[in-house]
């Protein structure tokens, strides 16, 4: 499995090297949200990724079996975690101020994108897409099939949805609030609905549902 000494490739979209992402995971702080173009606003809860994995997050944990890889890992709370609990762990982030956090956490990480070429392909036993990660490329499809080719077979993902009845892809900045904003970037935001749905063609299957402090989550199975 993974070492910490795992490098990455060139390839890393540019709005995660230097924006308003990357000081707010350093600070630990925000405010930072996701801006639409017709001026929309997401609140990103920076702080939570940078605490420690909390109650509702141990539900996502309980549920790991075997090697675990975090797509969009960010500040590495669930990786540390999941460490501690013995568990083979590898996070994966485009964000290098979100991969050298994870690291000084003492978690494994590797920046590089999720299309790109991971370590252990095909052998992971889970995967996660918590904190709207389902929205990665913009594409919900694209992604959730990258990860069928990533677990193993009959891999488990573990994926959090929007809170509400949403399917929309859009592209985005982040914004500081404050009028500093990253390059835009194709997202997505999905609820169970159609999350459920493009995991279906994507060759997964819904096993479980549940939600914890109004967070909704999905398992699904190849």
């Amino acid at each position: 499995m993974p070492t910490r000494e795992l490098t990455s490739p060139a390839r890393i979209p540019s709005p995660w090297h230097s924006d308003p992402y990357a000081d707010a995971v350093s600070a630990g702080r925000g405010p930072l949200f996701l801006r639409r173009a017709d001026g929309w606003m997401l609140p990103l809860e920076v702080e939570r990724w940078c605490a420690a994995a909390d109650s509702s997050d141990l539900t996502v944990l309980d549920r790991c079996r075997g090697p675990v890889i975090d797509i969009g890992c960010g500040p590495g709370r669930l990786v540390t975690a999941l460490a501690a609990r013995g568990h083979p762990v590898l996070g994966v982030d485009v964000s290098p101020a979100a991969v050298d956090r994870t690291r000084r956490g003492g978690g494994t990480a590797l920046c590089r994108s999720v299309f790109a070429p991971l370590p252990g392909e095909g052998r992971w036993g889970t995967a996660l897409l918590i904190d709207g990660n389902v929205g990665i490329g913009g594409d919900p499809t694209a992604l959730l099939s990258r990860l069928a080719r990533v677990t193993a077979p009959g891999g488990l993902l573990l994926a959090e949805a929007a809170a509400t009845d949403v399917d929309e892809r859009v592209k985005v900045h982040v914004d500081d609030g404050r009028g500093r904003t990253g390059p835009p970037f194709p997202w997505a935001r999905v609820g169970v609905t159609a999350l459920t749905r493009h995991a279906g063609r994507a060759g997964w299957r819904a096993a479980e549902r549940w939600t914890v402090s109004g967070r909704e989550f999905v398992a699904l199975r190849r």
